[in-house]
């Protein structure tokens, strides 16, 4: 292999390494392991497009940093350290015997404790779990705190159950993934289909298994150990990042029309900063289609969706029934809606090429991920292509794990922040990506590209810490 052909541990000279270390070698290099991660992982498309996305942009500072491909950092970084998988086995409402699959991806731990969210959802797989675990070592990273980098959950759908088969999923859930997770081994947290009631279903049970009270995850209720801002923070950190790169652009977020996907936490939390910044939210969608309200989502209407969402559990066409300025498109996206700025906030992969052209057509000028992934590889290119404003989804979501690490800071201080002082504490830790982001792509040759920003600046810091710690 390319790397194992030079000293090892980066003990060659940086001048001769970087003599040898051509376009064409790093190329060579990023095939290899690539290929590497297809032979392991057959037909996972999800997690070969996320290496394939971050390594092919590090090609820059492999060139100018070559300790890296010496120490074999990309091989070694693409490789979960530990992969669990468990039979989840749960009594329905009528007495019958049910089985999920449920899972553990401990990616990477070199910055601290691993950190990630739990999925239920029906289209959990190995593949998505990889993924996301995968993006999660960079976007902790460009937190700046000490998180390392995992994913979980299960193939289990929440919709449709009751809360006492919720209730009993996820104590056996638990009852299997205690033994993997802790404080400072382990601190998961919500994602799809995991909110609050399955966070304290699950804490329950770790509680009762354990004997002991610790912050072992987050998005915890406030009354016994969660954070403010915790549900808000993913959306609100979405709109914070828009805001910066519009800001380095001479230009303002406020009357910007703007088309979001989704409508679960982080569409609704995006709508709500959007309309406090004085912008206009326009589209909110489900796996139904999307509507359109060109009147804006404003306050009233907002609290609409959360209550048909979060209580009701509804569809979002219920939204275009109560209010006759909308209109609902089944079976859609909201692409095809002219706005400003778009904020992908549902699912991986929602926004094509295609899609992407679309939104560029109709005079999009700022595309901010909510979600994970949400656009394709040549959604990407065709953005970036047409010098679109983008914030990809490891830099412009993190807020939702950077307060969960403040969530985890609360907990070990025993201590509750005012959401002042979170909501603060958010903002500039949102700033601090951008900087990051925006100087890491400067210095490497490619001004303004903040996806190849977030890639080396997520990278190095981890890639240093591997490199301090040897083979650990």
């Amino acid at each position: 292999m390319f790397w194992r052909e030079e000293t090892p541990l980066g003990r060659l000279s940086a001048t001769d390494a970087r003599s040898r270390y051509t376009k064409e070698k790093i190329v060579d290099l990023i095939n290899e392991v690539l290929a590497i991660v297809k032979r392991r992982n057959p037909n996972e498309a999800e997690f070969f497009q996320a290496v394939e996305e971050v390594l092919f942009s590090l090609e820059p500072l492999l060139k100018a940093e070559p300790k890296y491909v010496n120490a074999g950092i990309l091989h070694r970084i693409i490789e979960p350290e530990r992969q669990i998988i468990f039979r989840v086995a749960w009594v329905d409402d009528k007495g019958r015997m049910q089985v999920n699959r449920g899972y553990r991806i401990q990616f990477n731990s070199a910055l601290g404790p691993y950190k990630g969210g739990l999925r239920f959802h029906p289209s959990v797989n190995g593949s998505i779990l990889r993924f996301l675990g995968f993006e999660q070592i960079f976007k902790n990273s460009l937190t700046g705190l000490m998180m390392g980098g995992a994913k979980g959950g299960a193939d289990f759908d929440p919709k449709g159950k009751t809360d006492t088969e919720v209730m009993r999923f996820c104590y056996s859930m638990m009852t299997e993934l205690y033994r993997h997770i802790g404080p400072n081994t382990d601190v998961p947290a919500g994602d799809i289909g995991v909110g609050g009631r399955e966070i304290g279903f699950l804490f329950g049970q770790y509680k009762r298994l354990k004997n002991e009270f610790t912050g072992v995850l987050t998005g915890k209720a406030l009354n016994w150990g969660g954070s403010l801002i915790r549900p808000e923070a993913t959306g609100y950190g979405a709109v914070y990042f828009a805001h910066e790169m519009l800001a380095a652009a001479g230009d303002d977020i406020g009357g910007k029309i703007c088309a979001v996907s989704g409508s679960g936490n982080v569409a609704q939390y995006t709508v709500e900063k959007l309309n406090q910044l004085g912008a206009k939210a326009v589209t909110l969608s489900d796996s139904g289609g999307f509507i359109h309200d060109p009147d804006g989502i404003d306050g009233e209407k907002l609290a609409y969706v959360m209550e048909l969402k979060n209580v009701r559990r509804g569809r979002i066409s219920e939204y275009a029934e109560k209010y006759k300025s909308a209109t609902f498109v089944p079976g859609q996206r909201p692409w095809n809606v002219k706005c400003d700025c778009a904020f992908p906030s549902a699912t991986q992969n929602e926004i094509s090429g295609d899609d992407a052209k679309t939104l560029v057509k109709n005079g999009c000028k700022v595309v901010t991920e909510g979600a994970n992934m949400p656009t394709t590889l040549e959604g990407t290119e065709v953005f970036l292509g047409n010098k679109i404003l983008f914030g990809p989804g490891k830099a412009a979501n993190a807020g939702g794990v950077a307060v969960s690490g403040l969530e985890m800071a609360q907990n070990s201080q025993r201590m509750m922040w005012t959401g002042e002082e979170v909501d603060e504490k958010l903002q500039g830790i949102m700033k601090s990506i951008f900087t990051t982001c925006s100087e890491t792509a400067a210095k490497y040759g490619h001004p303004g590209n903040y996806v190849v920003g977030a890639n080396i600046g997520g990278f190095v810091k981890v890639a240093d810490a591997m490199l301090d710690q040897g083979l650990g």
